[in-house]
């Protein structure tokens, strides 16, 4: 079985990458924005709702980056294999979800959600100059991080 997922690569005008810090069933992991595709669903649909939904964040999808070409079993379900697809994506208005400055920083109404769901989220923006396959958690997130150093 599958798992198709789908990141956009954000900067801002100040040369940093847009993050999401994310609580999940105890596990803290930092990654990319984006998730899953659901069915019927194309790829750039997919990351668009995706910013909608967890950022209230209207994006366009530029150029496609990078689609896993190696087995990575998912983290959650060891049934399941991860086939990851990274898009540039620009930001179409002003980011109006609060954006922090460290590392897992949530705020009471985000630790009531993970309280309730078992998961949650927060963004923030890395300094490029900061940023590598380190600032990241999961391993194809990674391989992203350090081509985008490499390239750009």
């Amino acid at each position: 079985m599958f798992s198709v997922r789908v990141y956009g690569i954000l900067m801002n005008d100040k040369k940093q990458v847009l993050v999401s810090d994310e609580l999940i069933r105890g596990m803290r992991i930092t990654k990319f924005p984006g998730g899953g595709l659901e069915f019927g669903e194309g790829t750039r649909d997919c990351l668009k709702r995706e910013f909608m939904e967890e950022m209230q964040l209207a994006v366009s999808i530029g150029d496609h980056i990078y689609t896993t070409d190696f087995y990575q079993m998912s983290a959650f379900d060891s049934s399941k294999q991860i086939i990851s697809i990274y898009y540039f994506a620009t930001a179409l208005e002003e980011i109006k979800a609060p954006l922090r400055t460290t590392e897992f920083d949530f705020d009471a109404q985000q630790l009531r959600i993970y309280e309730t769901t078992g998961e949650t989220e927060t963004f923030r923006f890395v300094d490029w100059n900061d940023f590598s396959g380190a600032s990241v958690t999961l391993p194809i997130d990674k391989i992203v991080a350090d081509l985008l150093k490499e390239k750009y």
